[in-house]
């Protein structure tokens, strides 16, 4: 859970796909969006914005995208499998972030093993 794979590259980003579960952590990432497809179950992002905070929630097949410097905590409950669009390189942890519980994978992505 909360541990990314490669699936292939796009010029300079990485398609990351992941099983998830329970709550990811508060965190940010300055330089760059991430974008989010819901592939199966149902993922929420809390967001932190000027206006205050505010959850999306995405199901099946929906898309989001977190603009650059924006904090937020993906969380899915029940449990969802997601696609990730990010710059290669870039940690699953942002570039700041709350303290990293066990469950989550600190990492900038992990080959997809066939």
């Amino acid at each position: 859970m909360w541990s990314p794979r490669i699936v292939t590259r796009v010029n300079d980003y990485d398609v990351r796909i992941a099983k998830v579960e329970g709550e990811h952590i508060w965190h940010v990432h300055d330089d760059t969006d991430e974008f989010f497809l819901v592939l199966e179950g149902e993922l929420r992002i809390s967001l932190r914005e000027p206006d205050g905070e505010r959850r999306v929630l995405l199901p099946r097949g929906a898309v989001f995208t977190v603009p650059r410097g924006t904090e937020h905590k993906p969380h899915a409950p029940a449990g969802a499998a997601i696609l990730m669009f990010e710059p290669t390189g870039t940690p699953t942890v942002g570039d700041r972030h709350d303290e990293i519980p066990e469950h989550v994978d600190s990492t900038t992505g992990h080959a997809l093993s066939t």
